[in-house]
């Protein structure tokens, strides 16, 4: 088996093993975007489609550096806008043509608004019968909630997540970021693989439906079977984690928390060690998690009255010794000085445009042999326009007359 005992930095030479697919990025803000920036990120030429003027709404999102969100350096790297009007029929006849050649389109608009616009599936597979086309919505291109609009804080609540998420008979609480979005985005991505690898059989392309609130739920985990087979509604728990135990987050002396999970039936042995509670450990009525979960009320006091009387890293030091995984809660603060996310090249810095510096997330998974690499910071709006109308055949006389109809348009705004 291979190993990568350094992982190669984010701004590695390597081509990365998309290189070559090209993938036309339609839709804005979060989800589908996020799809286009993973196949990006491993070599795909990614031609994003923004409105001309305002570009995706991403660019305003947040905290702005010289008016435009750092969180777009993230969501757009490694990609090309193209300014293009698709209210337009010209603009609509453009992407017909740019669909045609791709091998991957990524869509996140309400469901129906490509057809409205002469775009949907049964057209631009008639062009191109071996196009893949991602959809990403609230809630699917099919069903009776189809044309609502679904957001990822929507599809979080409809997934069971959010009633989780909380401190029993408090008010739920989000996850603190787009978790729904993100879900389905890597869902879509998943699709996409899929269909490549099913294209290299038949030849032909098809449509990825992806949900956000499928995307959720298919994280839920054993929520539906417990209600089918026992009526259980499993309920919010706070830090702690129903039918597994121990695991919960345990305060210290220093006011931190530690994270503790000693639910594996010999490391709760160890854990039990550590703490001084050999008479918990050696327990034959808590060998199991069956029976650790009976009495899981006992065994968190004891390991909290532990806890209470060590400062965090006090904590962590001595459960590191006994091998048992534990862990403190991270700010970002905490995450920026981290040695392993150094070195494991998890923390990249990209120039920007000015000449300042600005630490992003690096790149996931990490291939050993064609990992994935940042080719090029994210795009002003409209950057490329002229140099994809160009590929597309168009002279400049041509260029310019979309540009006169404000159909394109090109270079920051």
């Amino acid at each position: 088996m291979e190993t990568q005992q350094n992982p190669p930095s984010a701004h590695t030479s390597s081509a990365g093993p998309l290189a070559g697919l090209k993938v036309l990025e339609l839709g804005q803000l979060i989800a589908g975007p996020f799809a286009a920036k993973t196949l990006a990120d491993f070599g795909a030429d990614v031609v994003k489609i923004e409105p001309p003027g305002t570009g995706d709404p991403l660019r305003k999102w947040r905290l702005l550096k010289d008016g435009v969100s750092v969180w777009w350096q993230v969501q757009s790297r490694n990609k090309r806008s193209m300014a293009l009007d698709l209210r337009t029929q010209d603009g609509q006849e453009i992407v017909r043509q740019l669909a045609a050649k791709a091998d991957v389109l990524i869509e996140n608009f309400r469901p129906g608004a490509m057809e409205d616009w002469g775009l949907g599936p049964d057209a631009l597979l008639a062009l191109n019968p071996r196009l893949i086309m991602l959809r990403i919505s609230g809630y699917g291109q099919t069903g009776p909630y189809r044309d609502k609009p679904g957001f990822g804080v929507v599809a979080e609540a409809m997934s069971g997540l959010r009633h989780l998420t909380a401190e029993p008979g408090r008010v739920p609480v989000r996850v603190g970021v787009s978790i729904g979005d993100t879900l389905a985005a890597l869902h879509g991505v998943i699709g996409i693989l899929l269909a490549m690898q099913e294209r290299q059989r038949s030849g032909r392309g098809q449509v990825i439906d992806v949900a956000l609130y499928e995307a959720v739920f298919n994280c839920m985990e054993s929520l539906l079977p417990e209600y089918s087979a026992f009526g259980a509604v499993r309920g919010p728990a706070g830090s702690a984690l129903p039918g597994i135990a121990p695991s919960n987050a345990y305060r210290c002396k220093d006011e931190g928390y530690a994270l503790i999970a000693g639910n594996g039936d010999s490391i709760f042995k160890r854990l039990m060690g550590a703490i001084g509670r050999e008479d918990l450990g050696q327990d034959p009525a808590l060998a199991d998690n069956a029976g650790r979960v009976v009495r899981v009320e006992e065994i968190d006091a004891a390991i909290g009255q532990w806890t209470a009387m060590r400062t965090v890293d006090e904590v962590l030091m001595a459960l590191d010794k006994v091998s048992v995984p534990a862990g403190r809660i991270y700010t970002v603060a905490d995450i920026a000085r981290d040695p392993h996310y150094q070195a494991r090249g998890m923390l990249d810095t990209v120039h920007m445009d000015d000449g300042t510096e600005l630490a992003v997330p690096g790149i996931v998974p990490k291939l050993s042999r064609t990992p994935g690499s940042h080719r090029r910071n994210a795009p002003a709006i409209g950057q490329d326009t002229d140099a994809v109308l160009r590929d597309m055949g168009l002279s400049t006389e041509q260029i310019q007359a979309l540009r006169d109809k404000g159909i394109v348009a090109g270079g920051a705004t």
